[in-house]
């Protein structure tokens, strides 16, 4: 069973020295390969002069020192130690290559982002790694969310950002929750702490952010009652519909919401700068793509679009 792998905030960090080590040509053989036929261990080729390395090195250290010793990293300078990168073939840096068994067995090369660790690692370590407290809080967290059990979600997901603070996938499922207890201006503060350069392509925190969007767009029936008369006289008036559909939205109406994004792209596709389709795609993200109303009205869309 694949094991998501997320660092532990609590490792001591005077461990660290045990697990992470600059390596060199004399002390290969000892610090990789031996030491590979115990446990996985990852070599990173840099040099001073790298800027990508710079970057990735920090972020890959945070991961090893997490893992409480079932990972070690040898971090060597390709300056001083030419020979290796020779031996490994190294054609860019930084470059990342997984020992296991005195051989190497896999490598990737680039800054990629901290999830691609996590998973090159995984795939690599296996069961040597054992679920963290964040795992598993994770996991209670997103069942009990799944499930509307807010009060469950709501404490493992708090529980998270006591061992790890800045958490992007707590964070957004916390915002969500805010959301569906109609505190979005409590989502709104907690999402505002998130560094965007942090969170690149992270799929919770999109979706967060646009159950966000919706949700401000909420108001009570006697707000939307104008705009049902003014789209019942003027079925052309798209700015009124385009209302009435957000406040629905917002109110968690989806079906009559979507129907009115449908009927304006049915009457004009690109009114607005595309309003109508954007708000409904929002609607998907946030629904999930897999749920019988996304799964409808991406139907209609579609037949709209390309009839």
């Amino acid at each position: 069973m694949s094991i998501q792998i997320d660092t532990q905030i609590d490792a001591a960090s005077s461990d660290a020295g045990n697990w992470i080590s600059d390596g060199s040509a004399a002390s290969f053989s000892t610090d990789v390969v031996k030491a590979s036929e115990d446990h996985l261990v990852l070599v990173d080729l840099w040099a001073p002069w790298c800027g990508p390395c710079k970057q990735l090195g920090p972020t890959i250290e945070k991961i090893v020192n997490g893992l409480g010793g079932a990972v070690t990293l040898v971090k060597i300078d390709i300056d001083k130690n030419p020979q290796i990168a020779q031996a490994l073939r190294v054609q860019s840096i930084p470059a990342v290559f997984a020992f296991k068994g005195g051989q190497p067995v896999d490598a990737f090369m680039g800054a990629v982002p901290e999830s691609q660790i996590r998973e090159f690692i995984e795939k690599n370590a296996g069961d040597a790694i054992a679920p963290s407290p964040v795992d598993e809080a994770m996991n209670t967290g997103i069942q009990a969310f799944d499930e509307d059990n807010m009060e469950v979600a709501l404490a493992a997901f708090a529980q998270i950002l006591d061992l790890e603070p800045d958490n992007i996938d707590a964070k957004s499922y916390l915002a969500r929750i805010y959301i569906k207890l109609g505190e979005a201006e409590a989502a709104q503060s907690l999402l505002e702490t998130i560094n965007d350069a942090d969170a690149a392509d992270n799929a919770n925190l999109s979706k967060a952010r646009a159950a966000l969007s919706l949700a401000q767009n909420a108001t009570d029936d006697d707000a939307l009652a104008p705009l049902r008369v003014t789209v019942e006289k003027d079925p052309d008036n798209l700015d009124a519909r385009f209302e009435l559909a957000k406040g629905l939205i917002g109110n968690e109406d989806y079906d009559a919401g979507g129907a009115h994004l449908i009927e304006i792209i049915k009457r004009d596709a690109t009114w607005n700068e595309n309003a109508a389709r954007i708000e409904l795609l929002k609607m998907f993200e946030v629904l999930g793509q897999m749920h019988d109303i996304t799964k409808h009205f991406r139907r209609q869309l579609s037949a709209v679009l390309f009839s």
